[in-house]
């Protein structure tokens, strides 16, 4: 059952408590999963179970998203933020230098890890920052609009679109490959996750200046990127490949931005994988 947990963040005003919502599942190496920009922990879900077979995992709402609290009033939502606050909450898990697992802005936040020797390995799944400016700009207005669409929908046209799988692709075909293979209630939850995502506007002002350019070169990092990713599109891991030489680049054959759910055991075996090379 999820749980929450408290850890001390530091702000311009001296250090704050920050509460986050998160779900713990098995045994062994500690395994962190991070979602992104307006989504929630329950996106790990198809993998939480294969993944807790070889780990003790944690799915976390990032602080403003999900069920988590905001960061205090006047934090910074970027990396040199919410990337040391991240340390805390392990050190406040007890999860001593993690494997991390993240997708979209998890995957930043995970390469991020990695480079301050916060993680043990990284598995960053179609991560942010490989853009250039166009793609950055047509990335964050098709998160401005799915943002703008969640906010006005009414609760039940949510469940009417979620209700029915050619509708359902309305409400997360952007992030999705294969949208009708989530189930009507993940569907409108995480619409409702993005509608209500305390940090989402912060969160997505911080990352214009974001543009990944330096290797991770002291952990084994895997990037995993969809073929069919809409967002941030498949050719920006020819970006990471080039920027990040010692990483190992796969595709995820028929994935989009948010893999988890259009291929389970492909995801799994990929952060599976990774954390072994460690």
């Amino acid at each position: 059952m999820p749980a929450d947990v408290s850890y001390q963040h530091d702000t311009p005003a001296g250090p704050r408590t920050v509460t986050v919502r998160y779900e713990r599942r098995g045994s062994g190496t500690p395994l962190l999963l991070l979602h992104g920009i307006g989504h929630h922990w329950q996106a790990w879900g198809p993998v939480l179970d294969t993944l807790a077979a070889e780990h003790d995992v944690v799915a976390v709402d990032l602080p403003g998203f999900g069920a988590s609290a905001p960061l205090p009033p006047g934090s910074a939502y970027d990396l040199d933020s919410v990337v040391p606050g991240l340390g805390g909450l392990c050190a406040a898990l007890g999860m001593e230098r993690p494997h991390v697992a993240g997708n979209s802005l998890g995957g930043l936040l995970a390469l991020e890890m990695g480079r301050r020797g916060l993680a043990r390995s990284v598995t960053a799944l179609s991560p942010a920052g490989f853009w250039n400016r166009p793609e950055q700009a047509y990335a964050f207005g098709v998160l401005l609009s799915m943002r703008a669409g969640a906010k006005a929908l009414p609760a039940p046209a949510v469940r009417r679109l979620a209700a029915k799988p050619v509708t359902r692709a309305l409400l997360v075909g952007s992030i999705y490959a294969r949208p009708s293979l989530r189930g009507p209630a993940e569907a409108a939850a995480e619409t409702r996750a993005l509608r209500d995502a305390t940090g989402f506007a912060e969160t997505l002002r911080a990352g214009r200046h974001v543009n990944v350019s330096e290797d991770v070169t002291d952990v084994p990092v895997t990037i995993g990127w969809g073929t069919k990713d809409r967002l941030l599109l498949p050719r920006q891991a020819d970006r990471a490949r080039q920027r990040m030489p010692k990483a190992r680049v796969v595709p995820l054959p028929g994935c989009g931005h948010v893999p988890m759910n259009d291929d389970p055991e492909l995801v799994a075996r990929t952060i599976l994988d990774g954390s072994r090379d460690a």
